[in-house]
């Protein structure tokens, strides 16, 4: 298991630094789930605990409140970097699932989708924590990011599958996955044309049993929902709390996570089968993400 674990650290850090070196104004998505976090931690390993660019939480006003808590505290612990994003305009007119205007496809959308666009590329508000106050500060001078570090996996669900290590998105941020460059034997394609934008997703080869045994050989703290908290349910995937539901478990720590997930418990059931906006999106995210979704 170790020596596997270390394989994918190795080639994780790796790609981290061939982003870093090969690209200007990055930024690392933290969604706060186990996934990012993994991520970030492989950063601080990276960089050796400063990591050179900042990380980007895209917030809908509707996580879980454990979830903020945690994103804070772990925020401030660590002295990282953090900018907040979020669709205000939307929020502000109750555009959103929660409020019934809309449905749950077309509210991670606007709370995601548009969100994200509009603070990687400056159009939105953005708000950074202020480690001194721990308070955050709207930012006067925007950033701008012509690419992201992302913690997702290819084995999650079925359109992340289809993504590279490195892969180009085009001047609106769409995905033409046909378009993708290949990538054989570890030759990673850092040549992405001018005024695109690039996804980066050095864990794209862990599965959720690796993730768990890093979490669990790293003591990586993660946000509590993960585990059962003695009501005989826990989260197998974040979201939002209208549209993110538990599973039956009574799992209270990575090793017995990892044991549920090698014996079989979930093999008939997918990862993000409580993410209910998935359902709606014909049991996917396809539609989403070629817009730009995370």
């Amino acid at each position: 298991m170790s020596s596997h674990l270390d394989e994918l650290e190795s080639k994780g850090i790796f790609i981290l630094r061939e982003a870093h070196a090969n690209f200007r104004d990055l930024g690392m998505l933290w969604s706060i789930g186990k996934d990012s976090t993994v991520l970030l931690w492989l950063a601080r390993k990276a960089f050796f605990d400063k990591i050179p660019f900042p990380l980007i939480h895209i917030d809908t006003d509707y996580k879980i409140p454990e979830m903020i808590a945690y994103r804070d505290q772990l925020a401030l612990t660590w002295k990282l970097d953090l900018i907040v994003g979020k669709n205000v305009e939307a929020l502000q007119k109750k555009q959103t699932y929660a409020d019934g205007y809309i449905d749950r496809v077309s509210c991670c959308r606007s709370l995601k989708t548009q969100a994200l666009q509009q603070t990687i590329d400056g159009s939105g508000p953005q708000y950074r924590l202020n480690l001194q106050t721990e308070k955050f500060d709207e930012l006067k001078e925007k950033r701008h990011f012509s690419g992201l570090i992302l913690g997702i996996r290819a084995d999650e669900e079925g359109s992340r599958s289809k993504e590279r290590y490195f892969s180009p998105r085009d001047t609106n941020n769409h995905w033409q996955i046909i378009e993708q460059p290949p990538e054989f034997w570890n030759q990673f394609n850092t040549d992405i044309a001018p005024n695109s934008h690039v996804r980066i997703h050095p864990l794209l080869d862990w599965t959720e049993v690796n993730i768990w045994e890093y979490i669990y050989r790293e003591r990586i703290p993660t946000v509590s929902l993960y585990y059962d908290q003695g009501k005989g349910s826990r989260y197998r995937s974040l979201g939002c709390y209208p549209c993110t539901f538990p599973v039956t478990s009574k799992a209270k720590s990575p090793e017995e996570i990892i044991f549920e997930l090698k014996s079989g418990k979930f093999s008939k059931v997918a990862e993000r089968a409580g993410r209910a906006q998935d359902r709606e999106d014909g049991g996917g995210l396809e539609t989403l993400r070629k817009e730009g979704y995370m």
